[in-house]
């Protein structure tokens, strides 16, 4: 572990502990040498961090003392850069746009060492870009999370076209397209939809408020895998 993320590391186990913690408690948390810790103390109370105690007694933190509001680990940060950039592979143009506004509003927040983090332009996300939806996967997105149905004009891995009612549960972000996950009405059933074959999407008037929760477990419970076998091998629905 780098010294900058151990000493973020120690600020919030002492933020957060109820009694006096010993260097040897934190060291063992921290995987690292109890002689670290006393160093990694001594660096933090040299820079006005209000931790008092000693050797023996253990540290507290005097209350009143906070991080500011966006404060992470180098690691951390590096997972959000990313995932920024992992964004920037989908064909979701508002999940791009605001991927951007995330990595402006953060790095104009954190401080300079972390910082560093986000412009050295050290971590890639390769490979292809998903194929531009034929619909706004941001439709999809909001009627998720309102539980509201959409109408879909569908054309499958044959070219045969349908007109579909969903409700839409979650969607599955690929390397060349996205899926969405819904109950299909007119199958009965959970269904698979890939986005690139979606022509027509429109939010319903209709909505199946209560119900995504109850969909989704039977989703991710394996209770459908019989009915989407056939789908999920061709993405289709």
């Amino acid at each position: 572990m780098r010294k900058a993320s151990r000493l973020f590391e120690i600020i919030q186990i002492l933020r957060l502990a109820r009694k006096p913690m010993t260097a040897a408690v934190m060291a063992e948390t921290l995987e690292v040498t109890v002689r670290s810790i006393y160093r990694d103390i001594a660096a933090l109370q040299a820079m006005r961090v209000p931790i008092e105690g000693g050797r023996g007694i253990g540290y507290i933190m005097r209350p009143g003392f906070d991080l500011p509001p966006l404060m992470f680990s180098i690691e951390e940060m590096e997972a959000i850069v990313l995932s920024l950039a992992l964004l920037e592979r989908t064909a979701d143009e508002e999940l791009k746009q605001a991927a951007r506004r995330v990595n402006r509003k953060i790095s104009g927040a954190v401080p300079a060492p972390l910082r560093q983090a986000l412009d050295n332009k050290a971590l890639y996300a390769w490979g292809s870009t998903a194929h531009p939806a034929a619909i706004d996967l941001a439709i999809v997105r909001r009627a998720i999370r309102d539980e509201r149905k959409l109408t879909l004009a569908y054309r499958d891995e044959l070219g045969r076209a349908s007109e579909r009612t969903i409700r839409p549960i979650a969607l599955i972000y690929y390397s060349q397209t996205a899926n969405i996950v819904a109950w299909c009405e007119l199958r009965q059933a959970i269904r698979n939809f890939r986005s690139d074959r979606v022509e027509r999407c429109g939010a319903s008037e209709d909505f199946f408020k209560g119900d995504g929760d109850r969909l989704r477990e039977l989703w991710t419970s394996g209770w459908t895998e019989k009915a989407v076998s056939g789908s999920a091998q061709a993405f289709g629905g």
